[in-house]
């Protein structure tokens, strides 16, 4: 049975931690339960009163992190827990130079687009921008880069006018 689910769902006004665990939390429920269809998966503020760039990125972004837990499903394969490393490895050793993780450290993580990992020097000497600063660059960037894809002019043509049409079939309204 088709299942039908709220997604990055917060009361915050604005993207800060609040916005961030109770849309982490409602979008993680969301996706245990095995919904198919997400409604509200990016962008949700003030209960749904209004949206945000900052926002929308964000959730975005942590949605590439879910939908690689989503594509790969849970492995509980000899492979995937690594037991062939602790025998390689030993007692005192480490894991970064193992055949295991030769194999697996390319994809074994979603690196997100927004988060920094660098050490507080260079994010101070790079202008110590935080989340929402990171997020405001990027959807800017991405509008920037934006190029409307390609339509055929006579698809384009009567796609205008079928609007144009139901826009004079339709009462006059507030918008």
């Amino acid at each position: 049975l088709p299942l039908r689910c709220g997604g990055s769902l917060t009361a915050s006004k604005i993207e800060d931690a609040q916005a961030a665990y109770e849309s982490a939390d409602s979008m993680h429920s969301t996706m245990l339960a095995g919904a198919h269809f997400v409604l509200h998966a990016a962008g949700w503020l003030e209960g749904g009163l209004c949206t945000g760039f900052e926002k929308l990125v964000m959730d975005a972004d942590r949605l590439g992190a879910y939908q690689k837990v989503l594509d790969k499903g849970l492995d509980v394969s000899d492979e995937a827990f690594a037991k062939d490393a602790y025998g390689e490895v030993g007692p005192g050793g480490h894991f970064l130079g193992s055949a295991h993780t030769i194999r697996h450290y390319q994809n074994a993580f979603y690196e997100p687009r927004l988060s920094d990992s660098e050490n507080v020097e260079s994010w101070e000497e790079g202008g110590a921008h935080d989340m929402r600063s990171r997020a405001t660059k990027r959807w800017q960037q991405m509008l920037k880069d934006y190029e409307p894809p390609a339509i055929d002019p006579s698809l384009k043509e009567e796609l205008e006018s079928f609007v144009s049409t139901r826009k004079a079939q339709l009462p006059d309204a507030w918008y």
